[in-house]
């Protein structure tokens, strides 16, 4: 073909022959990847086939409904599947096939049947159902022991969800007066946030699972589009695994949805959650006044029976004590007797001690005396002979220090060669504190003289020239 086409006459054939092809309209079965309306009320999606993993897509389109058929579709499909046309949502639509020469192709949606939406919802509903019984943990959390007075609850809710003031606010004002501590562990509840956010806060929960003593999660009630998203198995297997009772209110007037399933209670609405809390406990309180009225009943019946049998026992033993202490009597009058008899013999021995004591108090007298007298003449001995000792040793000591003294003697150094200097009476020990003209003396061991300093000239060694004044 060597015809040359335009940018638009290639579209308008491509138009025509879609058209021509596809002239009919098409019931399509697809997964709604994206939605959103825009100002003017039309509704635009993008339209997805999944591979049977679940993961890939293996065709997309765009979809449009307009506004005039939308309104009427959506409330159609809301009142059958009680759901809302959302992402993730397969939907079985009635389409015809259009192609624009600017927007390209797009499936136009003329009608949609909910009736299949419903289906794959409940289909998809009881696959997570059987999985988990499969993995056979559905009843897990049901089988855990439900503490005997829960009043530590954490809470999973929006804050602001009318449901939670009113769970809170119901708690608070029981009429019997119980004290509950709630913790709100802030989540998401509709929406696809949902799924991350409330597993976020079972999370968070299970850190500090010693600090409570049940999970309850809860919201106010809304459409059946609203609660469907606690149709999740990644929410109902971590309600399965969790360590706490969990407790749901979640909505639901209808069916149950796969959270309240795996629970270990499910119930409608928040403030019912709080009924049930408020009525456990006062269980408790019932259950402590019974058993408190049967211990005493059975204590009082005890104590009776036991004082019959006192009171038996009384009576019995009054005669055998009255035998006992007269045959104790008895033996005690002879052991009296006895003691009186072995006293006054101990009386009369005790005559003979004092002169026994005494001679042989005089006899060890007289041999310590003898010992110690001996013992002190040794010593004495002994202390003489250390004092002679000690005085020669101490007289040979003060001779070599007389001797020292005499050799350091002033006069016997001189004697021997040495001469003593001074100046005005003041010993010169350094000839630096000698001047030029200064007058010393002289010491010698036989006399004394008197010099005059003469300083060298300049460039010779220093010396020290002495003068002799006098000659003593």
């Amino acid at each position: 073909m060597t015809d040359k086409l335009s940018l638009s006459e290639l579209q308008l054939i491509i138009k025509d022959s879609i058209y021509l092809a596809m002239p009919d309209m098409y019931w399509v079965m697809a997964e709604i990847s994206e939605i959103r309306e825009n100002y003017a009320g039309h509704c635009y999606l993008e339209l997805i086939e999944k591979h049977p993993d679940d993961k890939n897509v293996r065709a997309r389109v765009k979809a449009i409904i307009w506004s005039n058929r939308y309104r009427f579709l959506k409330s159609l499909f809301e009142n059958v599947t009680g759901e809302q046309l959302r992402s993730g949502m397969k939907v079985l639509v009635k389409i015809k096939v259009d192609y624009h020469e600017i927007y390209g192709l797009s499936l136009i949606i003329s009608d949609i049947d909910p009736s299949y939406t419903a289906g794959e919802m409940a289909l998809k509903r009881q696959l997570i159902i059987k999985r988990l019984e499969e993995e056979g943990v559905l009843m897990m959390n049901k089988e855990l022991g439900f503490p005997f007075v829960p009043q530590r609850i954490a809470v999973i809710s929006s804050a602001s969800a009318a449901g939670y003031l009113d769970f809170t606010r119901h708690l608070k004002e029981n009429s019997f007066g119980y004290v509950f501590y709630t913790a709100l562990f802030e989540a998401i509840m509709q929406g696809t946030e949902t799924e991350q956010s409330i597993i976020n806060a079972l999370e968070r929960i299970s850190v500090n699972a010693a600090l409570f003593d049940v999970v309850a999660i809860i919201r106010g009630g809304g459409s059946q589009s609203d609660l469907s998203w606690f149709d999740n198995y990644k929410i109902a297997y971590y309600v399965t695994q969790f360590p706490l009772p969990v407790i749901t209110g979640i909505g639901h007037e209808k069916d149950l949805s796969v959270t309240d399933l795996v629970a270990f209670r499910s119930l409608k609405t928040p403030t019912a959650v709080a009924d049930f809390l408020i009525g456990s406990v006062s269980e408790a309180e019932n259950y402590l006044n019974e058993l408190s009225t049967k211990i005493a009943e059975n204590t009082r019946t005890i104590i009776t029976r036991y004082r019959d049998i006192t009171e038996s026992f009384r009576t019995k033993l009054i005669p055998v004590a009255r035998l006992a202490l007269s045959d104790r009597r008895e033996q005690l009058s002879n052991r009296i007797i006895e003691i009186i008899n072995i006293g006054k013999e101990y009386i009369i021995r005790a005559g003979f001690l004092p002169k026994n004591l005494s001679s042989r108090l005089i006899s060890a007298t007289g041999s310590f005396i003898f010992a110690n007298k001996t013992c002190t003449e040794r010593n004495r001995l002994d202390l003489i002979s250390f004092t002679m000792s000690t005085l020669e040793n101490v007289k040979s000591r003060l001779s070599g220090l007389e001797n020292t003294l005499n050799i350091l003697d002033p006069v016997n150094v001189l004697k021997r060669g040495f001469t003593l200097t001074s100046r005005d009476g003041v010993i010169i020990k350094s000839a630096g504190e000698i001047h030029e003209e200064d007058t010393i003396d002289t010491q010698f061991s036989d006399g004394q003289i008197k010099s005059k300093v003469i300083l060298p000239q300049m460039n010779q060694e220093p010396q020290l020239q002495v003068k002799h004044t006098n000659n003593y």
